[in-house]
């Protein structure tokens, strides 16, 4: 294989790893003992297959499930050396393999370059609101971070039938984007205390939700300071291993409310996959307007440029 240089990340030491974690297309073929799903099933990937046994599972909460799993066999390179899936499921290739959990079967009608961001990015920053928060008709929401996920929680926030959405940024491009999803307000963080202006839009007194999106302490103290008393914060950015938090455990006591983290979204695939799909293809929800463009495989490593420099929102591979 030609020489790729690196690129920056921490997903682990398994290496070579297969990337590539939120796709959508058609089943080719399935086990012997695949019931739920068939060859031409129009499926939506997902990284966290359900096990139904589990102490979450078994107390009607499958969303929290302390045992999921991907596909046992292992795929290979030409010569035999193991991959490691992405998320358990790397999808930069025209077949994989996955477990049948992982595969949910929704309308064919939707495009698929649009369908198969729903299986991480989009779905954890629409399940931060919808979900996890849970936003309310009536609710200011604030969010901080406007890349993919950040506007997915505006546009669920929007969805939820919160009256006030700020966005909240550093890049006045990105916040442009987070209008199109449906934020009422923007704040650029460089230019104003995000805190101050949040309280500011909401009659002084704070959001009641407020997520995190990026997952710096530094944003998640601001989330914090920025919500109404008895106010949620939703963290749904994943802070890298070596970073601290530090709240004086008083204001924790006495602002109260909820501090929440958000696991995928606390999605379920099979309940919230094939509604949201709908809800699409009725016009109600433009997960079009995440797909920045369309790209073949050979180039991913200008599109991760294009990411690293907050240029798109996502970058698609199509086959």
């Amino acid at each position: 294989m030609p020489h790729r240089p690196a690129l920056p990340g921490r997903i682990g030491d398994n290496f070579p790893y297969f990337l590539g974690h939120e796709a959508a297309g058609l089943v080719e073929a399935v086990g012997d003992d695949v019931t739920d799903v068939a060859p031409g099933d129009f499926v939506i990937l997902n990284w966290r297959a359900v096990c139904g046994q589990c102490r979450a599972c078994r107390r009607g909460r499958p969303w929290y499930c302390f045992n999921t799993h991907n596909a046992r066999q292992k795929m290979t390179l030409e010569d035999g050396t193991p991959l490691s899936p992405a998320l358990g499921i790397g999808a930069f290739a025209e077949k994989t393999l996955v477990a049948s959990g992982q595969c949910t079967k929704v309308d064919p009608a939707a495009r698929p370059e649009v369908a198969g961001l729903l299986g991480c990015g989009v779905m954890a920053g629409l399940g931060a609101a919808l979900n996890t928060a849970p936003v309310s008709r009536g609710d200011s929401v604030a969010v901080i971070g406007c890349g993919g996920v950040g506007d997915a929680a505006v546009l669920g926030a929007s969805l939820a039938g919160a009256v006030r959405v700020i966005a909240v940024d550093v890049d006045d491009r990105k916040l442009e984007w987070a209008r199109q999803f449906g934020a009422t307000d923007l704040v650029n963080s460089r230019a104003s205390d995000p805190v101050d202006r949040i309280r500011e839009l909401t009659g002084g007194f704070g959001a009641d939700v407020v997520v995190d999106a990026v997952g710096r302490p530094e944003t998640y103290r601001q989330a914090f300071y920025a919500r109404d008393l008895a106010g949620t914060v939703v963290l749904v950015g994943v802070p890298t291993p070596e970073v601290r938090l530090e709240l004086p455990l008083l204001d924790v006591f006495g602002r109260g409310g909820a501090l929440k983290s958000s696991w995928y979204g606390d999605c379920l695939p099979t309940r919230d996959f094939p509604m949201l799909i709908d809800l699409h293809l009725d016009g109600r929800l433009p997960l079009e307007k995440f797909v920045s463009e369309t790209i073949a495989l050979d180039d991913v490593e200008k599109a991760f440029g294009k990411m690293e420099r907050g240029e798109v929102l996502r970058s698609v591979v199509v086959f």
